[in-house]
């Protein structure tokens, strides 16, 4: 079967954790911790990076530093993972749900404008597929009305707006390191930021509460959201690679859009998409019969999201017309192990007349 993704590891993870295990720093107390946190935070361009053990946790750290509580209102796109309006939920405030944009699949500029009232707190953009949001205009919104903006980049690793790399863009940059991602350490995130309050805060929220990691001192309420060094250890040269893991991925896309005639995101000229993965948009019954098709010839897809908005925790009698016409297709493998062969193949199931 070849999978949506396949992480790739070489010597150099081996060896980071041969040397854990060896040495017995395998828990969150550990030098490639943090040597991970200071790379991570230079390659994204920003003073501060947080390790920590999901992207979801990553988002929940970045609204429990810039105070989002009970009451609040964070304003999320409806087409995303729904990892993001749960981590507004696990603030007890609201999230906003809003559409996206209908070429680049980001956050709605005009609906996010509506979606403003005096409770907002904060403005959660997804960088989804890999793409850049409109940062400059969505700024300008935000800091207009005194917002934060918490960058969901989960899947956006190396992307870059207007030359510079998604995470630094916002307040605070969110990361995941989930198997599917650019680079994985099995589960793990990252947060990013140049605010040192914010870091300090972070830090704090992210080891029960500590002040001092070596007291039993607890000033908040806190979480175990750290990150193992053996985690970290696996990170550190998986980051090493990610700008030739990107060059693959962009190649891909471009030759997925050579073969395939489905209706697919737009790359804006302003941005420089990291492509996480190659996702079709084809209506039913016809997105089920290619899926199936592919599987039987060995090909793995994914389905689209369903809309945040008609997920049964967050339902109402919304209608977002853009998220709603993404959630019918699936996404096609985009990693290193797919060959020219692999997409000739996908492209003539796909392409078949019978289907």
């Amino acid at each position: 079967m070849l999978h949506v993704a396949n992480p790739t590891f070489g010597e150099d993870e081996l060896r980071n954790v041969i040397e854990c295990i060896q040495t017995g720093w395998i828990s969150s107390q550990g030098s490639f911790v943090k040597q991970f946190e200071k790379e991570f935070a230079e390659y994204c361009g920003c003073k501060y990076a947080v390790a920590c053990s999901s992207g979801t946790a990553a988002l929940h750290l970045a609204l429990l530093a810039v105070g989002v509580g009970p009451g609040d209102e964070v304003i999320v796109p409806s087409y995303t993972f729904i990892a993001t309006a749960n981590a507004v939920a696990y603030c007890r405030a609201t999230p906003m749900i809003v559409d996206v944009d209908p070429d680049y699949w980001g956050i709605s500029l005009g609906q996010v404008e509506a979606a403003i009232t005096p409770k907002t707190k904060a403005i959660i953009p997804v960088h989804l597929n890999g793409h850049p949001c409109d940062m400059a205009q969505l700024s300008a919104i935000a800091n207009s009305r005194h917002l934060y903006i918490i960058e969901d980049s989960a899947q956006a690793l190396g992307a870059e707006y207007h030359g510079v790399k998604t995470g630094g863009l916002g307040h605070i940059g969110c990361f995941s390191f989930f198997a599917n991602k650019h680079i994985t350490t099995g589960e793990g995130g990252m947060c990013v930021t140049n605010d040192e309050s914010l870091f300090r805060r972070m830090c704090i929220f992210r080891d029960h509460g500590r002040t001092d990691p070596k007291l039993f001192k607890h000033d908040v309420v806190g979480y175990n959201y750290r990150m193992t060094n053996l985690q970290a250890a696996v990170g550190i040269p998986q980051l090493r690679r990610v700008d030739e893991i990107i060059a693959v991925k962009r190649t891909l896309t471009e030759k997925y859009r050579e073969a395939l005639h489905f209706r697919t995101q737009m790359e804006m000229p302003w941005a420089k998409s990291s492509c996480w993965m190659y996702t079709c948009v084809v209506p039913e019954p016809d997105a089920t019969k290619i899926a199936q098709a592919l599987s039987q010839k060995g090909i793995e897809t994914k389905p689209n999201y369903i809309p945040v908005h008609m997920q049964l925790p967050y339902a109402n009698n919304a209608h977002l017309p853009v998220s709603e016409s993404l959630m019918n297709g699936f996404y096609l493998p985009t990693h290193q192990g797919v060959t020219d062969d692999d997409i000739k193949l996908i492209a003539s199931v796909c392409n078949h007349p019978n289907l």
